[in-house]
């Protein structure tokens, strides 16, 4: 019971991150650059005082072609926080979360398409799949289409680009998981994220007021919590169950967005929305 409970709590604090990543940077008007920056900082901050308890590294994660997969892990993650973040400087969540919503989806589809290739992912191979995943696509689609005309503009394929990222990396990260504690896998994945942001970008960072560099902090504790949870629903309940139970974080995030952020849902992305959840969840079911 309690292995089921962490993912909808998970999914609980998925919500709230989001929300809070966009009263950051938004309405705070933080640059989608620095904040990668910060957010990293925080999740860093957040972990030490932890990883002197579950500190995990097994010798196989050392090896050539994990290492190798570990920091594909990292790219893929620089560069789909980077278009999240920058997604949202211009969108609302209630826009943006149709295109979210993919995320799921996406990574049931690479699973399909990684098990004609690699041993690990045998179990995840279903042509049902394909069939909803175009269902999906027609309803995201139907999401943003405004007097006859298709509405797509940077911020949402941005937004897309961003999802199809997340979940090749939650993909990727099935393969070597096994080899790490949840929390020392994620506290070396985030620290070299911030290592390649801060590279690139310090130059953005700019002086915080204290009620914004305790909100980052709270990010940052939100999303290590969030984290480590999505990775022990991988390695004790299975990647298909977890992300069933985490679908659950869409619906809090447009609950949170228009009580919070006093965003304006339409009938046309619910709709779309419902659809999409459907589809994902059918699809996780028929893969699993």
């Amino acid at each position: 019971m309690v292995s089921i409970l962490l993912p909808i709590l998970g999914a609980f604090l998925e919500a709230a991150g989001a929300v809070l990543d966009k009263r950051i940077i938004h309405r705070l008007k933080v640059n989608y650059k620095a904040y990668t920056i910060y957010i990293f900082a925080a999740i860093i901050l957040a972990s030490l005082p932890l990883l002197f308890f579950f500190w995990n590294l097994k010798p196989e994660a050392l090896l050539i072609k994990n290492l190798s997969i570990f920091f594909l892990i990292v790219i893929f993650s620089v560069f789909a926080n980077l278009l999240t973040f920058y997604s949202i400087t211009r969108e609302d969540l209630s826009e943006v979360e149709p295109v979210r919503l993919t995320l799921p989806l996406f990574t049931v589809l690479l699973a399909f398409i990684f098990s004609f290739f690699f041993e690990i992912y045998k179990d995840e191979r279903n042509y049902a799949i394909i069939f909803l995943g175009l269902i999906a696509s027609i309803a995201l689609i139907f999401a943003h289409i405004r007097k006859n005309r298709l509405y797509f503009n940077k911020y949402l394929i941005a937004a897309l680009v961003g999802s199809f990222l997340y979940a090749f990396e939650l993909t990727l990260s099935k393969s070597i998981l096994f080899f790490y504690n949840p929390l020392t896998f994620y506290f070396l994945r985030s620290l070299w994220i911030f290592l390649i942001v801060w590279m690139f970008f310090y130059n953005k960072l700019t002086p915080l007021k204290i009620k914004t560099k305790l909100l980052i902090l709270i990010v940052g504790v939100i999303a290590v919590m969030y984290r480590v949870i999505l990775y022990y629903g991988y390695q004790t309940l299975g990647v298909v169950f977890t992300t069933t139970l985490f679908i659950l974080a869409p619906v809090l995030i447009y609950i949170f967005a228009a009580v919070f952020l006093k965003e304006k849902i339409t009938k046309r992305q619910i709709a779309s929305s419902i659809v999409i959840v459907i589809c994902v969840i059918v699809a996780i079911l028929v893969g699993g």
